[in-house]
């Protein structure tokens, strides 16, 4: 028992750091959107996004190259692209001055669009995977050189849209330096580093003492731990208004975090990475592009009523969602 509340607290302790590097990181990202010239939007998809996405980098190479726990490892990846999407719904929920999908710029269509690709992609190749069909080169699988080349084609496609669409952003009451906001964001990107080195250790004594599944602690509980930088700067980004910055860095955080897929297939020595995990992390990655697909057309549609005054049916979409995914995961993990 007091090994149980050992792992519990040493748990919290992780989120709690990553949360507060979180926290500071869009207080840097906005400083640098401002000093840069830059669009929220660019800032959100790319800065901002890696950085938070970092945990999920740093667990998964951890998870399968010291831990040995490749299911905690994919299941992180997806289950934070599910958990990246339900704080949409939150979003909407929780920020009362206007519809969120009514005001939030029709470009994050384009990279919702790729992450309905991406996550669509992973499934395809967990599915072949299981079945053996895609070939390896060396130990790498044909699957995570696809997916590296949708993730270029996403940033470039994007990119160049940015450029045809390019909006500086809008001056805020940052006082900072650049040297500063660099420093700062260079600070917070080591905190959440350092924790989620930390983190696929404790998922596996987690999991090992309360008799759970690798895959189930990975897409909850990890995946939760590895998106609280994604769900501090939102909800710091809302604190200025900032919907576009915090709408962007959790659709560009899904994009980073399917790369991150493949970038731990690679660091997986024994082989193809997707032919040794569970066959649930197909549902993860399947209801992560239904979820994006909602968003799409969510962003398309523009929806401005709430169901009872909660949020709007998509946002109700959203959440439903991830629940099913939970429990699909609880019920039938090994």
């Amino acid at each position: 028992m007091t090994n149980l509340v050992f792992v519990w607290l040493q748990f919290a302790l992780c989120v709690g750091l990553i949360g507060l590097a979180g926290m500071r990181l869009i207080r840097y990202g906005d400083a640098l959107a401002e000093l840069t010239g830059l669009s929220r939007s660019w800032i959100g998809l790319i800065l901002v996004a890696t950085v938070t996405s970092l945990p999920e980098l740093v667990t998964g190479l951890s998870a399968v190259t010291i831990a040995k726990a490749p299911d905690i490892a994919v299941g992180d990846v997806l289950g934070s692209c599910v958990f990246n999407l339900t704080i949409l719904a939150f979003i909407d929920a929780f920020y009362r001055k206007e519809a969120v999908y009514s005001v939030a710029s029709r470009r994050h269509i384009l990279p919702a669009t790729f992450g309905v690709i991406l996550l669509s992609a992973s499934a395809l190749i967990l599915v072949l995977s299981a079945q053996g069909t895609i070939p390896n080169i060396g130990h790498v699988s044909l699957g995570s050189i696809a997916l590296i080349g949708l993730y270029a084609l996403a940033m470039k496609v994007i990119y160049q849209v940015e450029r045809q669409n390019h909006e500086t952003s809008k001056q805020t009451s940052n006082n900072l330096s650049l040297k500063t906001a660099l420093m700062g964001y260079a600070l917070a990107s080591i905190v959440i580093v350092g924790s989620g080195v930390w983190l696929p250790f404790l998922g596996v004594e987690l999991a090992r003492a309360m008799g759970w599944s690798n895959s189930f602690v990975g897409t909850l509980f990890i995946a939760l731990a590895t998106s609280v930088p994604e769900l501090a700067t939102t909800i710091g980004a809302l604190r200025i208004g900032a919907v576009d910055l915090a709408i962007s860095s959790l659709l560009g955080s899904n994009l980073f975090d399917v790369l991150i897929l493949a970038l731990d297939d690679v660091a997986y020595q024994p082989g193809s990475l997707y032919a040794q995990v569970s066959s649930l992390h197909i549902v993860s990655a399947l209801t992560g592009s239904i979820m994006s697909g909602a968003v799409i057309v969510a962003l398309t549609y523009r929806p401005v009523s709430r169901v009872f005054r909660i949020g709007s049916w998509v946002s109700i979409v959203l959440l439903a969602l991830y629940v099913l995914n939970v429990v699909v995961q609880f019920i039938h993990g090994d």
